[in-house]
């Protein structure tokens, strides 16, 4: 096991890494934050060209109805989803970054993934070449 890790007490160790497992789950709900942004405006970029063709086919009544009730209208009151996702960046997903590497910082020197690299060195074959500690060198680092 690496260095880092050696001379931390197990249960501290357990909480950071809850933390830092509950960071990783606010990653992944942004990223699906993110998705729900694209997926909306690309969805509003291609009504616009529906509201074109339905009235090149005639129908600009229908087309009017369109385009000013559904063209560009706020997903959540006076929102559009880039101002949802700038809120939700602001409002939490940087806190909570910041409050998770503090808590790395103050509790394991500032090390991530603590939890899980004393998991790989319990369950990996040692002397086995796909189990090895570390990473081999980058060429012309050694």
């Amino acid at each position: 096991m690496t260095e880092r890790a050696e001379d931390l007490p197990g249960e501290t160790v357990d909480a950071v890494g809850k933390v830092s497992e509950a960071l990783e789950y606010v990653e992944r709900a942004r990223g699906h934050l993110y998705s729900f942004h694209q997926l909306i405006g690309h969805a509003d970029l291609v009504l616009g060209e529906a509201v074109d063709a339905l009235r090149d086919a005639g129908h600009g009544g229908i087309a009017d109805r369109l385009q000013t009730e559904m063209v560009g209208r706020n997903v959540i009151d006076g929102r559009w989803t880039f101002q949802v996702v700038e809120e939700f960046d602001d409002t939490y997903h940087e806190p909570f970054r910041q409050a998770e590497a503090d808590v790395r910082n103050q509790l394991t020197r500032g090390f991530r993934h603590v939890h899980e690299a004393r998991m790989k060195e319990g369950r990996r074959t040692k002397g086995h070449p796909r189990h090895t500690e570390d990473p081999p060198p980058a060429p012309g680092t050694e």
